[in-house]
């Protein structure tokens, strides 16, 4: 379907109850252009044909339509000309408004919320994913039935020979909607519950958990794909991935980690979404540590680093407490130009909480590991251990947990070996060998 996408731009507005002389809310530092690119990004992302793309100037937001009626005409004109049926405005519109623009356009109109909504609907593949687009979907539904239909003036008669009018259909559809909200939530209160478990047990086998965020199309799952190896889908595309994935990979120095390859955030992402995704965006809230990973290649990647850590806000993660869970990871430096390149090198340099690197080609994911590795390791604990015959179950969680210098297999069935580990994991390993950690203490050296 051909498609024209309008980005409204309002002119910036002093807070409601303000004084005259109050200071005007500024916009977004993202600039109309880069917000006409990624809307024009939304609508190829559900294959549609981009006829034309505009930028539209909104000095007073009309009640009714949003813009003015000299400007509603303008794009009538050129839906006409360029035989487009759709109408994709980068701005929340309240059901009237869609109504009327689509009156007036004869043609479909779709705000960014419901563009987002399509998207997710598309590239949800699990039933959690899918559960949560739908419950989404019928929430911003809810409130737009009034332009769905055209027989909403009808009505059933009621029961009885004296009974009333009856519901109108548009109550009727309304509460059929309702139904299937509640056994929607009543399905994903099954899969918090799941998630729960899960949880549970990998708290259980104590392998630490990186999680990876970022701004939609920002190389999340090239980077993912590069660490574990794993063909978690990467293209340059917005929202190419959808449902996350876990996978387990080891440091350099042997110890395992979870990695968890989350759905990308963007700009003014839909209430609907973030409620019906909390289950799936908890699973930040559960990580040792979080890549925010950055395109550095863009020019905006400010204020998209900017829409991330708002949205981190809202999950509970402060900026005292992100100062010391997240690693900024500045990545696409491989499409900068060489200069450009050397001095965000330089930038980076000498801060453990900046990694620039490129998930393409690898460069500066070696050291992004290394800083993994010795944010989880904390300080190392370094002992000889040995593993009586009746416990060589134990050799393979130490293998897991600890780097191993050396082992020597000795000839009445024990194993010794030469490790290295953090202090919490030696009291675990303590415990497990049936040793009192007072008195085997002595036996670790920092």
């Amino acid at each position: 379907m051909r498609a024209l996408v309008l980005v409204p731009v309002l002119k910036p507005t002093r807070p409601r109850g303000a004084q005259a002389d109050a200071p005007i809310v500024a916009q977004p530092t993202r600039s109309n252009e880069a917000r006409l690119e990624e809307a024009t990004g939304l609508a190829r992302a559900i294959d549609l044909t981009i006829a034309k793309g505009l930028i539209v100037a909104v000095n007073q937001p009309r009640p009714a339509t949003l813009i003015g009626t000299g400007k509603i005409e303008e794009i009538k004109a050129l839906l006409d000309e360029n035989d487009a049926g759709l109408v994709i405005v980068d701005h929340p519109l309240t059901p009237v408004q869609q109504r009327n623009l689509e009156k007036a356009w004869g043609a479909k109109v779709i705000d960014r919320t419901g563009l987002i909504l399509e998207i997710f609907g598309r590239r949800a593949s699990t039933k959690e994913g899918t559960l949560q687009v739908d419950l989404a979907h019928l929430n911003y539904q809810k409130g737009r039935l009034v332009r769905s239909w055209t027989h909403l003036e009808r009505q059933r008669g009621g029961a009885g020979f004296m009974g009333g009018p009856g519901e109108t259909q548009i109550e009727a559809d309304r509460r059929m909607l309702q139904d299937r909200i509640v056994k929607l939530e009543r399905e994903l209160e099954q899969v918090v519950r799941t998630r729960q478990l899960h949880r549970a047990k990998r708290r259980k086998v104590p392998h630490p958990i990186v999680a990876l965020v970022g701004y939609t199309n920002a190389g999340k799952s090239t980077l993912f794909n590069r660490i574990t190896g794993a063909g978690v889908l990467a293209e340059d595309m917005l929202f190419a991935t959808l449902d996350p994935t876990l996978r387990r990979t080891k440091l350099p120095h042997g110890r395992t980690v979870i990695l968890s390859d989350t759905v990308g955030f963007i700009s003014d992402l839909p209430t609907h979404l973030v409620a019906a995704f909390r289950a799936t965006l908890e699973e930040v809230l559960e990580a040792d540590l979080i890549l925010h990973v950055r395109d550095m290649s863009d020019p905006d990647n400010a204020a998209q680093s900017a829409d991330v850590l708002r949205i981190l806000a809202d999950l509970g993660i402060g900026e005292k407490e992100g100062e010391e869970r997240i690693i900024e990871v500045w990545n696409k430096i491989d499409r900068l130009d060489p200069e450009s390149h050397a001095a965000l090198a330089a930038r980076a340099e000498g801060r453990n909480n900046i990694m620039a690197l490129s998930a393409v080609t690898g460069e500066g994911v070696d050291p992004l590991m290394d800083e993994i590795s010795r944010r989880l390791s904390g300080v190392l604990m370094e002992a000889s251990v040995s593993i009586p015959p009746e416990k060589l179950a134990i050799v393979s969680w130490v293998y897991a947990n600890a780097i191993v210098d050396e082992r020597k297999d000795n000839e009445d069935g024990s194993v010794t070996l030469d490790i290295r580990m953090p202090e919490a994991q030696a009291a675990e390993l303590e415990r497990k060998l049936g040793n009192s950690p007072k008195a085997e203490k002595e036996d670790w050296e920092r």
